[in-house]
């Protein structure tokens, strides 16, 4: 169409999430804020993922009330049964490139994104995650690619690093507490044991290794779901490779500041890929203020039966009360995984209380939660931060070796304990944070929420980066 005929269009975003539920999250918030800045998005979602929210969520329910935005739905190229978590979600990464791929680019070149429309101009900018093919198309086509980083900077500084850390590669045969002294802002606390769980391959050609590399390469548009509070010198260093970054996070906390300033109803999209069993909020209401440890290691980390035992022993000698958010998928030893969460059920009633999915952002900022037990994903270190929660980290790969580092060691709001799974180290690291040291932990927390939660509000770094992004977009249009 001519510009004439779509000038009084608005930009036209494409969202393009890796289909697993982090990623998900996080960027079906971003494209919140993008509804919010009134911009036309289009939102591509795997359709395995999209009848989960549909059956699970009021996801689609709220994003009708922006009339610019769409769902586009694209096979991921995996049967409905397949466990999509643990190391199986590598088997996600393939198949994705695979047959997702080439679906996406047909979409593309054969539905109006390219000319745009009588309703909505063609595509201003790609915004996408970890998948080569987006950026490669936005290339192809001369369109504007903003690659997010679902994230922590760290991480993405990490492998900006890549170079000077792949000499030590293999890591055996060092010790996994010496400190990392090449990379930049992370001299004085980063040890070997923290560093993403893809620099722990045996050959410097590991095809993950190398294939994550390649995704994280330096790119001359970033978003990151951070703040100055959180990662500034990070995000500095960064700046130094990249013309443009802007931190808008903690997205989530800055949806509810945007939303307060409309008078609209304030209500945070969660793409839970699960039923949300909210009767463990009433047995929240039961408790006393700051006596529960919720424990949750995401939609994606898988145990062994015997570290499931462990962190039981653990709790449960620590004699604190307990959430545990425990999935039907995460225990990988399938024979008998029923009777033994059955007995632990039974043995723990008058201390814990276990379910399949909790609404998250609701436990955590409840008044009787003093500590989070967490696998540290960056959306869930980020929605502990904002609520005030201390945390104890027990990472399972990628970003969180690197977040769980941060938590302990730089905002001093938690204890890691990666690599081990001990019942003496969890009660005492439970015993630690919700009694020996609950109270520096909690001033500690709760300072750091203060700080963050200002980022989002107007005046913030947080809040001033997203209206520099909308203005950016803006520029992109013609």
């Amino acid at each position: 169409m001519s510009s004439e005929q779509t000038k009084d269009l608005p930009p036209h975003v494409l969202i393009f999430p890796y289909p697993i539920q982090g990623h998900l999250n996080s960027m079906l918030n971003l494209a919140h804020l993008f509804c919010i800045s009134d911009f036309h998005v289009t939102f591509i979602i795997s359709d395995f993922n999209h009848r989960r929210l549909l059956e699970h969520t009021t996801v689609p329910a709220a994003f009708a009330r922006y009339p610019g935005f769409q769902f586009r739905t694209l096979p991921d190229g995996l049967p409905d049964d397949h466990p999509r978590a643990g190391e199986s979600v590598v088997d996600l990464v393939f198949s994705v490139e695979k047959v997702t791929a080439p679906l996406f680019k047909k979409m593309m070149l054969h539905e109006n994104f390219l000319a745009g429309g009588a309703a909505r101009r063609r595509v201003t900018c790609f915004v996408a995650d970890v998948m080569r093919f987006v950026p490669d198309f936005a290339r192809e086509h001369d369109l504007p690619f903003i690659f997010y980083h679902t994230t922590s900077a760290a991480f993405s500084w990490l492998y900006f690093c890549s170079t000077q850390l792949l000499h030590e590669i293999p890591l055996r045969g060092k010790s996994m507490d010496g400190l990392v002294e090449s990379v930049a802002g992370m001299e004085g606390f980063l040890r070997w044991r923290d560093l993403p769980s893809h620099y722990r391959a045996d050959d410097v050609n590991d095809p993950i290794l190398q294939g994550t590399i390649e995704r994280l390469s330096v790119k001359e548009r970033i978003i990151f779901n951070t703040c100055e509070d959180l990662e500034g010198p990070i995000v500095a260093e960064i700046q130094k490779h990249v013309p443009r970054i802007f931190s808008i996070g903690p997205i989530h906390e800055q949806i509810k500041s945007r939303l307060t300033e409309k008078k609209a109803e304030v209500s945070i999209i969660q793409a839970s890929l699960w039923a949300e069993d909210r009767s463990c909020i009433d047995w929240l209401d039961a408790q006393q203020p700051k006596s529960v440890i919720y424990v949750s290691f995401g939609s994606i980390t898988v145990v062994t039966r015997e570290q499931v035992l462990e962190f039981w022993h653990g709790l449960l000698n620590s004699s604190q009360r307990f959430l545990w958010v425990m999935r039907p998928d995460s225990i990988t030893d399938n024979e008998g995984n029923d009777q033994v969460l059955a007995e632990l059920m039974e043995r723990s009633k008058e201390k814990g209380l276990f379910v399949e999915w909790a609404p998250q952002e609701k436990v955590l900022n409840h008044s009787a939660v003093g500590g989070f037990l967490t696998h540290s994903g960056w959306n869930s270190t980020l929605e502990s931060i904002v609520a005030g929660v201390p945390m104890i980290c027990w990472p399972y790969f990628a970003d969180q070796t690197t977040n769980s580092r941060f938590v302990s060691e730089v905002w001093k709001i938690g204890l890691d304990i990666k690599d081990t799974c001990d019942r003496l180290i969890i009660e005492k690291a439970v015993r630690d944070l919700m009694e020996v040291r609950k109270d520096e932990f909690l001033e500690r927390a709760e300072n750091m929420a203060k700080l963050v939660k200002m980022s989002g509000c107007k005046g913030g770094s947080s809040y001033t980066n997203m209206d520099a992004l909308v203005q950016y977009i803006k520029s992109l249009v013609f």
